[in-house]
């Protein structure tokens, strides 16, 4: 079969024979058809007549413009550059605005990507990943998908060590990808997962040949992705100076990253970390957590305790209740953790003083939880409870704080958050009192 060149039209972008697109002068794009192997390539600025004679330092990694817009290969896709948006609709601006990087936009869904794609990065820069290496992390989901995605396109293998928590949806995505589940069903000694998952995956670092732990819980370049990345990005774009950064917390490097960046650019910015009640991460008493990618059985090596001011605890009904209201008020869609954070916010805000702002993130994306977070049925009748902010909240570090007597007489959350119809119970361990 003989070789065929087509071009594609200038306007239409439509696939076109005439001698005006398939010119040297004006060609946007080339399809090579040889047997049966396609390649896309750039016009070199002149005619070309073979594919040997399209330059070999421009046959691959090439970006293809279409009317100025640069288009990557997949093995460049990027994260990052999220958008950052206004939630006016849930919280409105004359009492606080509220800023959220829209995490759930990132190539893989999730904040995560950052967090993958910085590791990964860097451990092949120094040479720790090569192409016999076989990565094994342990996550509750994003992570993972990440991770799979990335190992695909780098031609590697990946286990990823998950607990029962995973929801069916990531794990439909990182199977996609190619990954390897490995599931522990095993409760650890703090009532959760993340004991049993580490313990599993150190037995397949010994035992596989060429496995690659990039330990996110410890890895300080989990910290600095989102340091260079989301800081970076939220101190360029924020429109006015926030007061409050506003996050979740599992690993801690999203928080940790934001607060060191972000105090940089404004020293006095307080930093509130978003925890789910059941974890153990600022001395809260373990219990069982539903909502995934939120929260901890362990305290995570990245935490630098000194650096946080307050923890706010949400439950998982109270984060549900936050995602559908999200969903209705703003139409964004988003993951049980976004849920989490701005049941928190909004607990925090009849609470703050006049000329307050926070930024925030949403982790995730919510497809992947229609069958728990956005189930009418869910979560069962006996884990709809809800707290004050009196039982949710709690300071920690020597600073100011940032909270003052409540705007409302009964210090109750904004009107869509239904009143706590259970007691608050202790969360923290004997002598953390709230």
């Amino acid at each position: 079969m003989g070789q065929q060149y087509q071009g594609l039209h200038r306007q239409s972008f439509r696939p076109c024979f005439c001698e005006r697109c398939s010119s040297a002068s004006d060609l946007l794009l080339l399809q090579l058809t040889r047997n049966s192997d396609s390649f896309y390539v750039i016009g070199a600025g002149r005619k070309i007549t073979s594919w040997p004679d399209y330059p070999q330092r421009l046959r691959r990694r090439t970006p293809i413009r279409l009317e100025g817009a640069a288009m990557q290969s997949s093995a460049e896709l990027s994260v990052g550059n999220t958008p950052l948006v206004a939630l006016d609709r849930m919280f409105p601006p004359d009492e606080v605005p509220v800023f959220a990087k829209l995490e759930m936009l990132n190539v893989g869904g999730s904040v995560k990507d950052r967090t993958a794609h910085y590791m990964v990065s860097q451990a092949l820069a120094a040479g720790r990943i090569t192409s016999e290496s076989h990565l094994v992390e342990s996550s509750s989901g994003n992570l993972a998908i990440a991770l799979a995605m990335i190992a695909k396109r780098e031609g590697i293998p990946f286990t990823a060590v998950v607990d029962p928590n995973l929801a069916p949806a990531n794990r439909c995505l990182i199977e996609a990808f190619g990954g390897q589940i490995d599931l522990v069903t095993e409760k650890d000694e703090g009532g959760g997962y993340l004991h049993t998952r580490i313990r599993r995956v150190d037995e397949l670092v010994r035992t596989i040949p060429g496995a690659v732990w990039l330990n996110q819980y410890a890895n300080p370049d989990n910290w600095r992705a989102h340091y260079n990345g989301i800081g970076e990005e939220i101190v360029r774009e924020m429109p006015v100076e926030p007061t409050q950064v506003v996050a979740a917390v599992s690993t801690c490097g999203t928080l940790m990253g934001l607060a060191r960046r972000l105090r940089e650019r404004w020293p006095n910015i307080e930093v509130v970390a978003v925890d789910l009640e059941g974890s153990v991460i600022f001395g809260g008493t373990g219990g069982n957590r539903q909502i995934p990618g939120i929260g901890a059985s362990r305290v995570p090596e990245q935490l630098a305790l000194p650096e946080v001011d307050a923890v706010i605890y949400a439950t998982d009904w109270e984060s549900t209740l936050a995602c559908r209201r999200l969903a209705e008020s703003q139409g964004i869609l988003a993951g049980g953790s976004s849920g989490t954070v701005m049941a928190a916010i909004a607990k925090l805000i009849p609470n703050l003083r006049k000329g307050s702002c926070i930024v925030t993130l949403l982790p995730d994306r919510g497809e992947r939880y229609l069958d728990t977070v956005y189930d009418p049925d869910w979560p069962a009748q006996e884990r709809r409870l809800t707290r004050p902010f009196a039982a949710s909240f709690r300071r920690l570090g020597e600073r100011p704080s940032i909270v003052r007597q409540s705007r409302s007489t009964s210090g109750a959350a904004s009107s869509w958050m239904p009143t706590a119809h259970v007691l608050p119970v202790p969360m923290l361990s004997e002598g953390a009192a709230i």
